[in-house]
């Protein structure tokens, strides 16, 4: 499969194989190589600049690895011969890029968000508030502190139990001083994985081959590559604006490789109306 595949996209899924393997290399050793080189919000202790590009060559794990390299093959296969090695390297890495931008700018947008609602909580002395905190922004899954597991929504909900129980400012600043630790955390997570410049290839696919059929697995139904473009931009916004405290997935990150990709397709269209084509 490899030797017919051309050297941009070959050398980038050896790239990232080897990101992987690195990253459980490392790993056996004490260290998280994420911790350096996923994107970090620009307001986190861990943010530094190189991770804009270094972001994209991270993945949580094989499974996420293997979708986003198939999806990167299976388009990009077809783009790079069209559009020559050049073009598509720097399409790859600016969708990339812009994918890490917007999903920062989201980020402190949802940051800004949370510290909102906790000084209201805090100001107004009200444990109501306080659910309303818990509701919008408190996700039901198990993290690591002190060396144990616990289920971060149960300890916000003991929490507010109390203060709804005993109104008492001591009580208050600890529901506060949760909620902070919890900010916090979400500022320092990290953002990995490739799937915002495959997003943007994925677009670029669309608008250049708009109505090759495809024949998607789940559901199993041919479509049209500008009809599945379109369904996938439409649910990736859908599941954002959603903001399921559970999800895990940085949609904005998908949806800001596409905007950058619909904006450096149509510059290049602008400037050469008719571009060479370089397929052979």
């Amino acid at each position: 499969m490899l030797n017919q595949t051309p050297p941009v996209v070959k050398n980038l899924l050896i790239i990232n194989a080897l990101f992987l393997l690195g990253q459980w290399a490392l790993q056996s050793q004490g260290l998280n190589l994420s911790t350096y080189m996923g994107m970090h919000h620009w307001s986190s202790d861990k943010f530094m600049p190189h991770q804009l590009i270094t972001h994209m060559f991270m993945h949580a794990n094989i499974t996420h690895l293997f979708f986003n390299m198939f999806a990167l093959w299976m388009f990009g296969r077809i783009l790079e011969p069209h559009w020559g090695s050049k073009k598509f390297l720097i399409y790859y890495l600016i969708t990339g890029v812009g994918a890490a931008l917007i999903h920062t700018f989201y980020t402190g947008f949802h940051l800004s968000s949370m510290t909102e609602y906790a000084n209201l909580f805090y100001e107004s002395n009200s444990p109501e508030q306080f659910d309303v905190f818990i509701r919008k922004y408190i996700p039901d899954v198990n993290l690591l502190a002190n060396g144990k597991e616990v289920n971060i929504l149960s300890e916000f909900k003991n929490i507010s139990s109390d203060w709804h129980d005993n109104p008492s400012e001591e009580i208050r600043e600890i529901a506060y001083n949760s909620s902070q630790m919890f900010i916090k955390f979400n500022r320092d997570i990290d953002m990995v994985g490739a799937s915002g410049a495959v997003y943007g290839i994925l677009l670029a696919f669309g608008m250049t081959f708009p109505n090759v059929m495809l024949f998607l697995l789940f559901p199993p139904i041919p479509i049209k590559a500008k009809w599945m473009v379109i369904a996938y931009g439409a649910l990736e916004l859908w599941l954002g604006i959603s903001n399921n405290p559970g999800d895990n997935v940085a949609h904005f990150a998908h949806l800001g490789g596409m905007l950058f990709g619909i904006i450096l397709i149509l510059y290049w269209k602008k400037k050469n109306p008719n571009p060479p084509t370089y397929f052979h």
